[in-house]
Formats: C-alpha cells, structure tokens, sequence
C-alpha cells in the first residue's frame, strides 16, 4: 500500500510526464500532427489538451490571447473524433487546433478587434476564412490579441494589453498580428490566421521566428473580417513550417461572391505546388530602398540567406521594383469607423483615435486618384518580374523594440518615420510574399527573409521558400520558455 507521501509523489510524477507529453506534442508542426491523426497515434482531444495546457502555462506571460475556448474546442474535438470512428476524414487540418486573430469573426464567439469599442460584440455569422477552416476539420481554440483595430505594427497598443515576444518578454512581437505569431511561436496552436493590411502577418512571423504568407490580393475572402484598409487587407496563416502555411492556405483560398475583394481563380494544390523544384528559378534582390539602414544582424543573416538561394536556384541578380510612394489611400479607415467613432470615441485608445482623426479629414478626389493608381499598379506589377521569376529581401530591417518603446513611441504624437518598412509595398502590389526565419540579429531576435513572386504565384513563393527552409536549421530553432519565467513589468507611466 502507497503511503500519503508516495501517493503525492506518484501524482507528481504523473502530472510531469503529462506536461512532457503535452509539450512534445504541442511541439509537432501542423502536418505532423496531422499524420498522427491519420495513424491513429494521437487523437483531436489529446492535441486540443495538449495546446490548452500551454496556453494555461504561458499565456498569462505573453498575453497572446484574449479569449480561449477550451470548452468549444473541447467539444469540437470529441465530435471530430466521432466522424474519424465513423470513417470520415475531412483531410490534413481534421482535429487541428489553429488560433484566429480576434479581428475575424466568429458566430456567437466575442470579436473584439483588440478594443474597448468591440469588447462585447458577439457576431451573428462566421467570417468566410472561419468557415473554411472549420469545414475543412480544424479546431478554433482561441482568438489572439491583436493591435487595436490592427492600425498598427507591435501589438503594444491594446485594450487588452500588449503581447510580448516568445524570444525576450520584454520586446514586442510585431504587429498587428502579434498574439498569432506568439501563440505559434510559443507552441499554442498548430496554425493560426492574420491579416495584412502593411505588413501585419510578415512582421510578426519575421520577429518570432516563424513563417507568415500573405496571398495574392482577393485570393482569400476577407469577408467578415473587422476591415482597415479594405483595398489593402488580406488575411494568411501563421506557421512553424511552410508545409503548414501551404496546408492552410489549401483550406482558405477560393471565390467568395459576397465579397467584393475576392478574386477569381483556378484551384492550386499549394501542398503539392510548395514541392516543385526551384533550380530553374531566377532571384531578383531590390536592394534600394530595402537594403538600406539594416541593423548589421538583419544584414549579415540576409546575406547569407541570399547566398544559399544562389546554390538553389538558376542564380541572384540585382534588381528594382516600382515604387509605390505616391499611392495614398486616406480615408478608407475612417469609412469603416466613422459612426462608431461618432458614438464612442472615447473608447478607442489614444494612438487609434490620432490615426481616425488624421483620417477624418482626407478628401474624396484624393482617394479616388490614389484608387486608380492601386489599380494600374495591380494591373502592371507582373511586368515587373520579366528578367526574375522572384525577389527576395529583409522582411525588416531593425530588431522589435521594447514593449515599454513602442507604448511610449506610439502614446506620442510627434512625427515618426513608418513602422512598415519594407513589408507595406507588397500590400500595394498585392502580390504573394512569405516571411521565413533565415537567422538572428546580434541581439539573439529572429530575422526573417521575405519572397515574393507575381500574381497568384503562391506555389513558386511556397516552392522557394520551402526549399530554402529545407537547406537551413534557423526553422527548427525556439525560444527557450520555462514555467516561472518573470514577467517584466512596464514602465511605471504605461501601467
């Protein structure tokens, strides 16, 4: 018979072998979890418990999430079970947990899009992204912080707090899709999806170390999507491999007719596409103006980056691309806000309710000029890519900041240089570009190398990508998380 002191000791075992199973399996990529389902080595329940187990753990120190469903997932995951008993498989993201950003919506489920203004909105009908993935088998686990309203770069501007990065908790983790690309980073969720309005998927995945697609422009519905530029928004996923950003993007990528962006296009199977060969691929490298003023990291992990795509492909070559400087879309913002903010604008944060004021002012013939060059851009950009098949490039060009800089930076109203930098263009030419990890800073934070590629050309940007991950080790590398990690505090004037 156990005495009382080794029944505890017993239990204690127990619950660490637990938390070490949890971990390693929270610690697969997308399609290896995947493959377990399929084998019947693991079920949706034990990934579902697995993620939960985290999250309980180490989202009280990186606040990535700002609701977590372990009951609707729970659920979800036990009836997924159900049709695997029966013999339906719904394909590679049955019984997946995947995390949304908490600007898309979710029937009955809180959209808050990381503001005061939203904190009780509750909406009637699934964005378009969310029924996708939820008819192709994944599992909504939770919705992630985000900056308010996504009108921002670091996520430190929340009504729900700021998210910190997985790699030093006292930076920011790149916005506005931070809590998507900690909770992937940190190992939360197997996947999750972001929008990219300037740069608000790459940057994240850039700083967490991770992989972040923006599709081509209209390729995925943002329909049901609280908007901030809707000529500029789109919405991808968030992963550790892009594997799984291709597996995700075979789930998201279609025709929506209710959506006015959405875009007409054959179906590509861009897990299969993301495996094609790349020897034949010409490199094009814009370095002006995305070259200039890197960090001397960023730059020595770019170039080396750079070099092992020369091995891979055809060969790299100096290039240019157009600029996209005079294209202002003013006004768009506030189109969406604007009764809202007549209602309620003390409830938006002091940096959001600058940007709507600024906004509030932009005159029509001016949006309607900068629409029409949006558009010839659009139409030409491909034209571009004539002695170059891709470019690649610094996803961004300097470390995160701190949390307490950027919240300082951002509570400020003098004048600033743009925080998009390089990733903002691309949402003007609407063009198909990956962030991939290709090393890190000398301050030991991840940098990340950005692809792009012409029109609806996801599966040589996957391609390129993928093989580039395959030659290197920088995807395989994770921050170093522990239970009782300190947290540390913000400045005593942002508390």
């Amino acid at each position: 018979m156990l005495t009382r002191r080794a029944f505890a000791l017993s239990l204690a075992g127990a619950a660490a072998l637990r938390a070490q199973s949890d971990a390693g399996l929270a610690s697969l990529s997308l399609a290896e979890a995947s493959a377990r389902i399929r084998a019947r080595s693991v079920t949706p329940t034990r990934l579902v418990e697995a993620c939960l187990e985290r999250i309980a753990t180490y989202n009280p120190k990186l606040n990535a999430f700002i609701s977590v469903l372990r009951t609707e997932s729970l659920a979800a995951a036990r009836r997924l079970e159900a049709e695997l008993a029966a013999g339906k498989n719904r394909g590679p993201l049955h019984g997946i947990p995947i995390a949304l950003k908490d600007n898309i919506d979710t029937a009955g489920i809180r959209t808050t899009a990381g503001s005061a203004v939203f904190d009780d909105r509750i909406p009637d009908e699934d964005a378009a992204v969310t029924r996708r993935l939820q008819d192709a088998g994944a599992i909504v686990i939770g919705k992630t912080n985000l900056h308010e309203f996504a009108m921002g770069g670091t996520n430190a501007t929340s009504y729900y707090g700021p998210v910190r990065n997985p790699w030093a908790l006292d930076r920011n983790p790149g916005g506005s899709s931070g809590g998507s690309g900690a909770a992937v980073a940190a190992e939360l969720c197997y996947g999750a999806l972001g929008t990219d309005t300037g740069g608000s998927i790459r940057t994240p995945a850039s700083f967490c170390g991770i992989v972040g697609l923006k599709p081509t422009y209209g390729l995925v519905s943002i329909r049901g999507i609280v908007p901030l530029t809707y000529s500029l928004d789109h919405c991808g996923p968030l992963t550790r491999t892009v594997e799984d950003a291709a597996l995700l993007l075979n789930a998201l990528a279609g025709y929506d007719k209710l959506d006015i962006a959405s875009v007409e296009h054959p179906r590509v199977d861009y897990a299969a596409a993301c495996k094609q060969p790349v020897s034949g691929l010409r490199v094009g490298v814009p370095r002006a103006p995305f070259f200039d003023l890197l960090e001397p990291g960023v730059g020595q992990a770019v170039e080396e980056a750079i070099s092992v795509l020369a091995r891979l492909t055809r060969g790299v070559k100096d290039c240019t691309l157009p600029s996209t400087r005079e294209i202002s879309l003013g006004g768009e913002t506030f189109a969406y806000h604007e009764d809202i903010y007549a209602r309620s604008s003390g409830r938006y944060m002091i940096p959001t309710r600058r940007s709507l004021q600024n906004g509030s002012s932009a005159k029509a013939a001016a949006y309607v000029r900068g629409r029409w060059k949006l558009e010839l851009m659009r139409r030409t950009i491909d034209d571009a890519f004539t002695d170059f098949d891709v470019v690649a490039l610094p996803t961004r060009r300097r470390d995160p900041r701190t949390v307490d800089a950027a919240i300082k930076r951002e509570e400020s109203d003098k004048p600033r240089n743009p925080e998009l930098e390089n990733t903002g263009q691309f949402n003007v030419y609407g063009i198909p570009t990956i962030s991939v990890p290709c090393g890190f800073s000398a301050n030991g934070l991840p940098v990340g190398l950005m692809i792009a590629g012409p029109r609806f050309s996801e599966g040589r940007v996957l391609a390129l990508a993928r093989a580039y991950e395959q030659a290197t080790e920088w995807h395989k590398q994770k921050p170093k998380l522990t239970p009782d990690m300190p947290v540390p505090p913000l400045a005593a004037s942002e508390v």
